[in-house]
């Protein structure tokens, strides 16, 4: 009996010890089916089941304690060991992929969690907010770096004793509802990198023991509401990349406690307020990239906290008659088009731990100052000047350097020879100056170099040969005078290879197929001889391809439908014969409309605009659109070739072409009318041809059509009418036909059967463009606050690309 009642009681023990140290065995069986349907879904959504699952969820198991788990954090009350904590972030450690929100579900039911960290997990979905609601213990919720879209669930700002709320890095939609006012111990709010719109409600007001709040890169909209002057013990106020416009409210400077107020690339109006000054705490001030006008005031230098001030590109204008003493020690200072005259202000000089400096699109002129060199700042943005000399080579001696953009300045003499010294230099832009002499071989010693533009400069030589190891992605050699055949001597991470208007001659070398990542080959107006090669089809990650104004012969591979990215096709002004390739209307990047940026943008964590897109139509320089970039247009141009035969009807698919231009070839027969199924088309150039017959019917459904010329043909009939067409009323562009008539020409078409008759339409037609030459440069523009954080996350870069090689295959 004895025995009996001690088995009793220590039974009774051990199941008291469990209850009390151990994890509830609910909890624990909602952890092991979370980690199994994540698990699930992710191999589900893969092409392997190796590598997905983080390392660390290995001992979540059936047997073992769930309070000993890795990212699993347990309540250490002897009472009660419930799970209060989830560190469950990067939990996909190799290629990962799409995660249903479903696999949350098990998650609702641990009503004691307290802390549920999910971070950077490519969970996709709605967020559950119903569910969500069930746990009302939370105090810190972070959903950052995932797909969660749509609005925010009202349910979120119902857990009321939430003190951290992080939603950064999503694709939510939706406005900023009132009921956010309801988390008043609310100390961390950020939804960055969202698509949230409307106004900022003015309940954020109740948040008063906030202690940030960052909204930005979002479409956020009005006034920033004058209830954000409630939160007295704000530090950081973060609304940058939003719609905001009005003023930056009068007593701003009443939160005394703000280190960071970052308004910058928004629409914001008026003058710098002076309370700002009352603003003792204040390290970071950001408000470039606005509509701000005004002096900028001289007592922002007397600031003593301030280390960082960005006020580029507003209206703002610089005193140039101020004499600066500054009380502060900055680090990070961005004046782009303030107005400044005259030489580069010494006062910066005093200013030694200033790491970032761009004084970019101003007046400034006179030499590189010595002491400039000598100081080791990280970024240095000089662009858009009239700066002259040449450059010390004292400024190379630096280990810092890591950005360094001299653009669109009147720099002369040789490149320094011991540039290569600075082997911190990741950007390196040198273009539009009036350098000359050779390329420094030591420049090749510069292992991290991620961007290099030289062009348009007077550079003359050989190119030095680049580590095929180096992380070098884009090279810009253009518009200078280097000779010798195509340098291929660069890295295999080559993403963009711009070497147009120099005196490279020979053919084209086989050893092109070896950068596995090209994107963007430019080698127009240079003097290349010989055929277009088939392996120019192996090249399947080319986008764009330029070698108009060459001296390229023979026919137009049919292989090259083979590069199915490709979205920009320039082979005009050279001596190609034959038939335009059927195939080329199966070039699917042309086929398929653009609306994607490519991954040369993505390389980098600052933007690079395309600001220099041009073409040449009818001898007449023009830009495109601001809004255009490389990425979203797509063109075809064999102009100025000895082509033949007919217009392929294929080319009517390809339905995401901008502009086609075929003239001043030896073309013959009818025009497709699949022409008319280009939707995406504005310009269309088929003049100097033998082209016959009338112009397709079709064309009245291309709406986004500017220019077409079909001058120099046999073509007869009437012009057709309708949308567009009834804006094509230049006559110069119908000159020089058999017969044509229309009111486009103001010449009356005869009352017969046989003008008033229209073609059948084809619905499967395309829009196309039409110019007589066109050329692209990639000099880059740099914006100030994106340029700040250039150094982390810089580059995409793998170690190794497997090329997917194509059989060279006849027409």
């Amino acid at each position: 009996m004895t025995k009996t009642c001690l088995l009793l009681f220590s039974l009774g023990f051990l199941s008291f010890f469990r209850a009390a140290f151990c994890c509830p065995n609910d909890q624990k069986q909602a952890l092991l089916k979370f980690k199994s349907a994540f698990l699930k879904n992710t191999v589900v959504n893969s092409s392997s089941s190796d590598g997905f699952f983080s390392n660390e969820l290995e001992d979540w198991n059936s047997t073992s304690d769930c309070c000993s788990w890795d990212r699993v954090i347990c309540d250490s009350r002897p009472n009660s060991r419930a799970v209060i904590a989830l560190y469950l972030d990067s939990l996909q450690s190799f290629e990962p992929v799409a995660v249903s929100s479903s696999v949350l579900a098990p998650f609702f039911g641990i009503k004691s969690l307290r802390m549920l960290i999910l971070s950077s997990n490519h969970i996709q979905g709605q967020i559950p907010g119903e569910e969500l609601a069930n746990l009302g213990n939370l105090v810190h919720l972070d959903l950052t770096q995932n797909n969660f879209t749509g609005p925010i669930p009202p349910q979120v700002f119902h857990l009321r004793h939430l003190k951290y709320l992080d939603l950064s890095g999503n694709l939510l939609t939706g406005v900023f509802i009132p009921e956010v006012g309801y988390l008043q111990k609310l100390t961390t709010l950020k939804l960055d990198d969202n698509l949230i719109g409307g106004n900022v409600p003015a309940e954020i007001g109740n948040l008063t023991k906030i202690q940030e709040l960052s909204l930005r890169n979002n479409h956020f909209s009005g006034g920033i509401p004058v209830s954000v002057l409630n939160l007295k013990g704000l530090q950081v106020l973060d609304l940058r990349g939003n719609l905001l416009s009005q003023q930056i409210p009068t007593e701003i400077g009443s939160l005394s406690n703000l280190s960071t107020l970052a308004l910058s690339k928004n629409k914001l109006t008026g003058v710098i307020p002076s309370s700002i000054k009352n603003m003792t705490k204040l390290e970071t001030l950001k408000l470039d990239n606005n509509m701000l006008i005004g002096e900028i005031p001289s007592w922002l230098f007397n600031m003593k906290a301030l280390k960082n001030l960005f006020l580029g590109k507003n209206g703002l204008k610089w005193n140039n008659d101020a004499k600066i003493v500054p009380r502060c020690m900055l680090s990070g200072l961005s004046l782009q088009s303030c107005g400044l005259v005259g030489p580069i202000p010494g006062w910066i000089s005093s200013q030694r731990s200033l790491d970032y400096l761009d004084l970019s699109k101003n007046q400034l002129v006179g030499t590189f100052p010595r002491w400039l060199g000598e100081m080791e700042l990280g970024t240095v943005i000089l662009s858009n000047n009239n700066l002259t000399g040449s450059l010390p080579p004292s400024f190379f001696h630096s280990r810092s350097l890591s950005l360094l953009d001299l653009s669109r300045n009147r720099f002369s003499g040789e490149l320094p020879e011991n540039m290569g010294n600075a082997t911190a230099i990741m950007i390196l832009i040198l273009s539009e100056n009036s350098f000359s002499g050779k390329i420094p071989r030591s420049i090749t010693n510069i292992y991290r170099l991620l961007l290099l533009d030289l062009s348009k400069n007077r550079l003359s030589g050989t190119i030095p040969v680049f580590d095929p190891t180096s992380f070098l992605a884009n090279v810009d050699l253009s518009s200078n005078s280097f000779s010798g055949e195509v340098p291929l001597t660069f890295s295999r991470e080559t993403r963009i290879l711009s070497l147009w208007g120099n005196n490279f001659t020979g053919s084209l070398a086989r050893n092109l197929t070896n950068f596995d990542m090209l994107e963007h080959l430019d080698l127009h107006d240079n003097r290349i001889t010989g055929e277009l090669p088939n392996f120019i089809s192996e090249m399947s990650t080319l986008r764009s391809l330029n070698l108009r104004n060459n001296s390229l012969q023979g026919s137009i591979p049919c292989s090259i439908s083979n590069l199915t990215n490709l979205q920009i096709l320039d082979l005009s002004h050279n001596s190609f014969t034959g038939s335009i390739p059927a195939e080329v209307g199966n070039l699917v990047g042309m086929i398929e409309t653009p609306n994607t940026f490519s991954s040369i943008s993505s390389i980098f964590t600052f933007s690079i605009e395309y600001t220099d897109l041009i073409v040449n139509w009818k001898r007449s320089v023009q830009s495109m659109p601001s809004s255009a970039s490389i990425d979203i247009y797509s063109w075809l141009d064999l102009s100025k070739n000895h082509l033949s035969g007919e217009i392929p009807s294929s080319l009517g698919k390809l339905r995401g072409l901008k502009m086609l231009n075929i003239s001043y070839n030896g073309l013959k027969g009818e025009i497709p009318s699949t022409l008319g199924n280009l939707e995406s088309l504005e310009s269309i150039d088929l003049s100097h041809n033998s082209l016959s017959g009338s112009i397709p019917q079709s064309f009245r459904k291309l709406q986004q059509l500017t220019t077409l010329d079909v001058s120099n043909n046999h073509l007869k009939g009437k012009i057709p009418v309708g949308g567009q067409m009834d804006t094509m009323d230049d006559p110069a562009y119908y000159a020089n036909n058999s017969g044509l008539c229309g009111f486009q020409i103001q010449l009356h078409c005869p009352d017969n059967k046989s003008l008033q008759q229209t073609e059948p339409e084809d619905d499967s037609e395309e829009s196309w463009f039409a110019w007589e030459a066109m050329w692209i440069g990639l000099p880059f523009g740099f914006t100030a606050t994106t340029l700040a954080i250039f150094l982390t996350g810089f580059c995409e870069l793998t170690e190794q690309r497997r090329r997917l090689l194509r059989r060279q295959t006849g027409c």
